[in-house]
């Protein structure tokens, strides 16, 4: 492993992150005891007081329970959550290696801004893939190269890793490579033996393996890349409550790496950007009955996947194939016109008329790389599929 033993943290880091004196919270001390450090309400959420009128016409006002202390700044570290995520992740060595985000957007933009000087530094990506990863480097005037995966044949959607490593070890302004594993939109999983490739390579800067939808595999296909955290000091995992959680509105990224990379992300990091609602919402999906529960919706997705939405969709009218690994709470549904040519406009049709008048809202990517006349349909409720399979059914009937 070439790269991995010899990859050296503060080679890739920015020169100012390196010097930083992070902010100290109120709580990184004590968080015990009468707690007057803080300038916050000691009386409590103001909303919930009892506020009554003494004879002398002053107001009295008596603090009521708050039992999720909202009056108190949350935990900076979320360390009860952290320590929760070791049950989901066992394979990730401590909390000293779970970093959390508002999102995985977050956890992007923080990785891009720690490691990327603006104006000199790229990234590398893969398309098709997340538009966030372009997106957060223009924002930060980080250069973008592209190597594109495999679009055709068997390993349709996996790494053309002889490219990935040639573009990373000749240029030297790429600090992080992105992979998106399942991709998006690709829903596929790329095989380990390419991403232990890219790794242990001659590449010096960070491996970020994007796994928002790692729980949506099948057993059969692999796990979550985290079991090589601790195996390898230039991989860093993220994963996220958005998906399989079904907590998109709570907003927590996870990322899993070395202690080092964590801590120049917690240096890096708003003091308190997630809120005690979220970490009280995580902490107990993250439960082991909440993990319990989560599995089981998980596989009853994949079942609905698997067993009626990709076989309903191949029966449609115009629907050429579903490309891609479908290891995802979704499915990339590609359409034909009727001399079998791949169309973007039936695509884009089915997709305006379906938004606009049918109150059916699915996703067109058709103009993505690899990905021409294709639709990403999620997996919905067993109502909701069968929704979107009559509907699909009608509209493409009447196509000629």
């Amino acid at each position: 492993m070439p790269a991995a033993s010899s990859f050296d943290i503060k080679r890739i880091i920015r020169p100012n992150i390196l010097k930083l004196e992070p902010y100290r919270c109120a709580r990184d001390d004590y968080s015990e005891g009468i707690l007057l450090d803080a300038n916050e309400n000691s009386y409590g959420p103001v909303h919930q007081a009892r506020i009554t009128q003494s004879t002398a016409g002053s107001s009295l006002i008596e603090a009521q329970p708050d039992s999720q202390q909202l009056h108190r700044y949350p935990d900076p570290m979320g360390l009860r959550v952290k320590q929760r995520i070791l049950q989901l992740r066992p394979s990730i060595p401590s909390v000293n290696n779970v970093f959390l985000g508002v999102g995985s957007d977050e956890v992007i933009d923080l990785l891009v801004r720690i490691t990327c000087q603006p104006g000199c530094d790229s990234i590398l990506v893969t398309p098709p893939t997340y538009g966030m990863y372009k997106v957060v480097a223009s924002i930060n005037d980080v250069g973008i190269v592209k190597v594109p995966l495999i679009v055709e044949g068997e390993d349709i959607f996996q790494l053309d890793v002889d490219a990935v490593i040639q573009s990373a070890c000749s240029d030297e302004t790429i600090k992080i490579i992105w992979l998106c594993s399942p991709g998006n939109p690709t829903g596929t999983r790329l095989n380990e033996a390419d991403v232990r490739r890219v790794l242990e390579s001659d590449y010096r800067g960070l491996v970020v393996v994007d796994e928002a939808y790692v729980d949506f595999v099948r057993p059969d296909r692999g796990e979550s890349y985290a079991k090589l955290v601790a195996e390898y000091p230039n991989l860093f995992v993220m994963q996220t409550m958005s998906k399989s959680f079904g907590l998109a509105g709570i907003r927590l990224g996870i990322g899993m790496g070395s202690p080092e990379l964590v801590q120049y992300l917690n240096n890096t990091k708003a003091p308190y950007s997630l809120s005690t609602l979220a970490l009280d919402v995580a902490k107990e999906a993250l439960s082991p009955e909440g993990i319990a529960k989560m599995r089981q919706v998980a596989a009853s997705l994949c079942q609905q996947r698997d067993e009626f939405l990709i076989p309903e969709l191949r029966s449609l009218p115009h629907v050429a194939a579903i490309i891609g690994g479908n290891d995802a709470n979704f499915v990339l549904c590609r359409f034909v016109d009727s001399n079998g040519r791949v169309s973007n406009e039936i695509a884009k049709g089915l997709y305006t008329e379906m938004a606009e008048n049918r109150g059916l809202v699915v996703r067109y990517r058709g103009g993505d790389y690899g990905c021409e006349g294709c639709l990403r349909i999620t997996v919905g409720t067993i109502e909701e599929n069968r929704v979107v399979i009559d509907t699909m059914r009608t509209l493409l009937a009447a196509i000629p």
